[in-house]
C-alpha cells in the first residue's frame, strides 16, 4: 500500500480520542438487534457496523443478532401478514388496530426474545411500493414506524430509525428519479416519527445520494454499489455503514504514535509505544493498542476511494518527525505495509486497511462475525421458524427443533468467544525504514 496523501489529524485526532465512546449509540452490555428488510438480511451493512464496535472497544460486553427479512415493511408484513389493501385504505382507530396487531405479532415473535436494548430500524424500501409518492402508504409507513417505536421502548430498548439507501437505476440524474423523490419524502417522515418518539434518526438517503451524484458527474454509467439497484454488495454497503456509523455518534480515532528520532522518543495516544530503536536510518518500536482500526471487506475496497471513510471513521495514525528527506517503507512484523514519503510520515499517514499484521487481525475479526452472523441466521429462519406440514408435527418434531436450536446456539457461543479473543489487542514490531529504489 502506497500513502498517496497525508492525514490531517493531529488535532482531530487527539480530541476524538477523549469522547470515543462517549457519543456512541452504542454502549456497554447493550444487546444489539438489526431489524429491517431484505437489504438488512443481506448481512452486510450490519456486519460491518457490528465490526467497526466491537473493534474500537475491544473490552465491551456486546451481543449482535440481525432480523432482517426479505419483502419486509415498517407493518411488518413478512412476519404478521395484515391485508395491505385494507390497510392503506384504513385511517383513525381502524389503521391504529391493524397497525397495533401486526407489529405486536411481529416484534413479539423475532425482536423481543431476545430482549434488545438497541435497535436499529430500516424500512422503506419495500413500504414505497417502488411507485411515485402514496399518501395512503406513507400513511401506514408512519402509523407502522410509531408504533415499532412505542413497542421497542415500551420493551427498555432504544431506537434508532435508519432511513434507506437510494435505489441506483442505471441513469446520470438518479435524484430525479420518482422513486428516490418518493424514498427522499418517506425518510423525512421518519424523521418526525423519530422526533415524537424520541428515538434517534440517521439519514443515510442523503450522504449515500451525495456520492452517487459525484460519481455519475464524472461517470454517467458509474455504479458504486454493486449488487444492483436495490441491493449493494459489499462496496455500496460499505458506504451505508459509514453513513450509519457516522449517524450514530462513531469517531475516527483509533490511536497515534508519534516518533521523534531527533530525540530519540516516542509517545503514543490510545497505544503503548516502547522498544524504540533509531539506527543508521532505520526507526525500529513495539506498538500495543487499545484498539483495531476499522476491517474492510476486501471486496469493497473501491468504496473507500469514492467516500472519505477511513477519514471519518478509522484513524490508525502514525507520525514519525526528523526523517532524512526520500521514500520510506513502513513494514509490521516483517511484512511490507506502506510506502510514505518523510514530509507525509512527519505530517502523520493513517495506516488504516494498510497491509500487514494489524490490517489481518481486524478482518480476521470480520470473516468470524460473518460467520457467527450466518449460523444465527440459519437458526432463526430455518430451524426456529421452519414449519412443518401437519401431518408431520408432534412432540417428536418440536423435541428435535428444540435440540437442534441448542447446537447452533451452543456454536454461536463459541463462534461469540473466538470473535472476543481475535479483538483483543496484540503487540505489533513497526519499522520504517529507507525504501529501495
Amino acid at each position: 500500500m502506497t500513502i498517496s496523501r497525508t492525514v490531517a489529524y493531529a488535532f482531530a485526532l487527539a480530541t476524538a480520542l477523549g469522547s470515543r465512546a462517549a457519543d456512541f449509540a452504542i454502549h456497554d452490555g447493550d444487546r444489539v438487534v438489526f431489524l429491517g428488510d431484505s437489504i438488512t438480511e443481506q448481512r452486510l451493512y450490519t456486519t460491518f457496523v457490528e465490526a467497526y464496535t466491537l473493534t474500537r472497544h475491544p473490552s465491551w460486553n456486546l451481543s449482535f443478532r440481525n432480523v432482517g427479512w426479505g419483502g419486509d415493511t415498517s407493518w411488518l408484513r413478512q412476519r404478521a401478514h395484515p391485508d395491505e389493501g385494507r390497510l392503506f385504505a384504513a385511517q383513525g382507530a381502524a389503521l391504529d388496530k391493524m397497525v397495533e396487531d401486526s407489529v405486536a405479532r411481529g416484534l413479539g415473535r423475532d425482536v423481543l426474545p431476545l430482549k434488545p436494548t438497541f435497535v436499529t430500524v430500516k424500512f422503506g424500501m419495500n413500504d414505497h411500493s417502488y411507485k411515485a409518492f402514496d399518501t395512503n402508504i406513507f400513511r401506514a409507513y408512519v402509523r407502522s414506524q410509531t408504533e415499532i417505536a412505542k413497542d421497542l421502548s415500551g420493551a427498555g430498548a432504544r431506537v434508532a430509525f435508519l432511513t434507506p439507501q437510494p435505489i441506483e437505476d442505471r441513469r446520470p440524474d438518479p435524484d430525479k428519479d420518482v422513486k428516490n423523490q418518493s424514498l427522499r419524502q418517506f425518510s423525512d417522515g421518519l424523521k418526525g416519527v423519530a422526533e415524537k418518539g424520541h428515538a434517534m434518526f440517521v439519514d443515510q438517503f442523503a450522504p449515500y445520494m451525495d456520492v452517487m451524484l459525484a460519481e455519475r458527474a464524472k461517470d454517467p454509467k458509474a455504479f458504486i454499489g454493486g449488487g444492483d439497484a436495490v441491493h449493494p454488495g459489499p462496496a455500496g454497503q460499505t458506504i451505508m455503514a459509514w453513513a450509519v456509523l457516522k449517524g450514530l455518534g462513531a469517531t475516527a480515532a483509533v490511536s497515534k504514535a508519534d516518533i521523534d528520532v531527533a530525540s530519540k522518543t516516542a509517545k503514543g495516544e490510545s497505544c503503548k509505544v516502547e522498544n524504540l530503536v533509531v539506527k543508521d536510518g532505520t526507526i525500529a518500536f513495539d506498538r500495543t493498542d487499545e484498539a483495531l482500526p476499522m476491517p474492510i471487506d476486501a471486496r469493497a475496497v473501491a468504496s473507500l476511494k469514492i467516500a472519505p471513510i477511513l477519514e471519518d471513521l478509522s484513524q490508525y495514525g502514525l507520525r514519525v518527525s526528523g526523517l532524512a528527506a526520500g521514500n520510506y517503507q513502513i513494514s509490521i512484523d516483517g511484512e511490507a505495509a506502506a510506502k510514505a514519503t518523510a514530509a507525509e510520515l512527519a505530517s502523520g499517514v493513517n495506516l488504516s486497511n494498510a497491509d500487514g499484521a494489524v490490517t489481518k487481525q481486524a478482518r480476521e475479526v470480520l470473516a468470524l462475525v460473518f460467520h457467527k452472523n450466518d449460523l444465527y441466521f440459519d437458526r432463526w429462519r430455518n430451524v426456529q421458524l421452519h414449519s412443518f406440514p401437519k401431518w408431520a408435527n408432534g412432540p417428536e418434531v418440536e423435541g428435535k427443533r428444540n435440540a437442534e436450536t441448542a447446537r447452533i446456539d451452543a456454536e454461536i457461543a463459541v463462534e461469540e468467544g473466538k470473535i472476543n479473543a481475535a479483538r483483543q489487542p496484540r503487540k505489533h514490531h513497526f519499522e520504517v525504514a529507507p525504501a529501495t529504489p
